[in-house]
């Protein structure tokens, strides 16, 4: 038996391809399904079915389209509500893929009707697929569906994690979907590349604790803010989500972007935050492309905004436009492609702000706000004296209650956050500095850190 990994760091999630050498099967695959063919096709092996551990919150499922596209059974709970047509299974459904046998175990607690896939192949050997329920060192967070469920969903899952290690093999390996910068995460995870069933016996939260009570009551404690865009996941794989459908870009001249931008529409420049805050083109916005481009796009951008890609090439326009997809922003069909420099105009003229590192604050003569993006979890462990707390999710709403007349330093953890804060503060035409530096720095100098807790 083997397992295929495909990693999707952008999201922190992972997919697998499970085969014995000629026939497998995908579990939990992300939206851009040529990547799964083709890790078929290098292990010469044959897709017979497709399968979903739940219906997932942070990311746009690509396992229908993958399914209908095979013609394969594509496996569902048969409880969870769906428009479209699915082979149902429950606890104790029994599947059969080449010569590898799989065990359908529910294990609820992420979503009321997650399942886990315990894979063997008669030689001893198995894995378990765990989805969001058993992650490495950790569990699936129980608040993505509603706040009254959530202490119910983690008493589940405390007894989920438990029910797979008491039920099979303790060298069973584990493979979750979660866990590896997914904020479907609900505490950290314990890192690393690889589990099984009796390292997580060791080192699972779900066994620092008799009682569920005490779980249930810590792990929400540890919950922390997730992306906006989730909110929309759950509706969009429960309707059965095809392959995008991308169109050719429609490249905009400097008129066009200035018409677009007059319309309030968002207009993302993806170049890095330092080329960004050199020179950019008035009231457009940063969101640096790169492992964090998805998330934190998803995070801030409304999700029925009108939205313009720039890009210094096309290839960095449609691998966005990929990665988009993966959470449902599919119709991205605008882009600006090449020197932004040559765009600007006395029409549309250009902005720019300064980048400045902690030790700078010393030098600077004019009174200053300092506004903190991080999330309240964050927040709440340290924060600079004297300093605002505005998450970065509500920058742009509270960017206009800000006075045209401060200066307004903003910071986050590592510069990334702040570099999309500042960039949201310029476009409203208020004065702003990013600052591009780390938190643990600002402890050397004369800024007071508090720790309330």
């Amino acid at each position: 038996m083997w397992v295929v990994t495909l990693e999707t760091p952008e999201l922190g999630d992972r997919s697998y391809l499970v085969h014995d050498g000629r026939d497998g099967f995908v579990l939990d695959p992300q939206r851009d399904i040529e990547r799964v063919l083709e890790a078929a096709k290098e292990a010469g092996v044959t897709i017979r079915a497709v399968a979903e551990t739940h219906i997932h919150n942070d990311y746009v499922t690509g396992g229908y389209e993958l399914a209908t596209q095979l013609q394969v059974p594509y496996y569902v709970n048969e409880a969870d509500e769906v428009s479209f047509e699915r082979s149902g299974v429950k606890d104790g459904s029994l599947i059969t893929i080449g010569s590898l046998s799989v065990e359908v175990v529910a294990t609820p607690g992420h979503t009321r009707n997650h399942l886990s896939y315990v894979v063997s192949d008669g030689s001893g050997e198995g894995v378990v697929l765990s989805g969001g329920s058993m992650l490495f060192g950790s569990v699936g967070r129980t608040d993505l569906i509603s706040a009254e469920l959530t202490e119910p969903l983690a008493k589940a899952q405390f007894n989920s994690v438990r029910r797979l290690v008491a039920k099979f093999p303790e060298n069973y390996g584990v493979f979750p979907t979660h866990g590896f910068g997914s904020f479907c995460s609900s505490v950290a995870t314990t890192g690393g590349s690889s589990s099984t069933l009796g390292q997580e016996r060791l080192h699972n939260i779900a066994f620092k604790f008799d009682d569920e009570e005490l779980f249930a009551k810590t792990i929400i404690a540890g919950l922390t803010a997730y992306p906006k865009y989730y909110a929309h996941m759950g509706r969009l794989n429960s309707a059965g989500p095809r392959a995008p459908k991308f169109e050719l870009p429609i490249l905009q001249s400097a008129n066009d972007i200035y018409a677009r931008i007059e319309r309030g529409e968002w207009i993302i420049d993806m170049r890095s935050r330092r080329d960004f805050a050199k020179a950019h083109i008035s009231g457009t916005y940063n969101i640096e492309f790169g492992s964090s481009f998805t998330t934190f796009f998803g995070w801030v951008v409304p999700f029925d905004a009108e939205i313009t890609l720039m890009a210094e090439d096309i290839s960095k326009f449609e691998r966005a436009r990929v990665d988009l997809s993966r959470i449902g922003f599919d119709n991205i069909r605008n882009a600006v492609i090449g020197d932004v420099s040559l765009l600007t105009n006395e029409k549309m003229p250009a902005s720019s702000y300064e980048i400045l590192s902690f030790a700078d604050l010393e030098n600077i003569d004019d009174d200053y706000l300092i506004i903190d993006v991080r999330r309240h979890d964050e927040w709440n462990d340290r924060f600079i004296e004297g300093a605002q707390h505005v998450p970065l999710e509500l920058v742009h709403a509270f960017r206009t209650s800000l006075s045209d007349e401060d200066v307004h330093l903003v910071h986050c953890q590592s510069g990334y956050r702040a570099s999309i804060a500042a960039s949201l503060i310029d476009a409203a035409g208020k004065k702003v500095y990013l600052i591009d530096d780390d938190l643990d720095v600002a402890e050397r100098f004369s800024l007071g850190i508090k720790r309330p807790n």
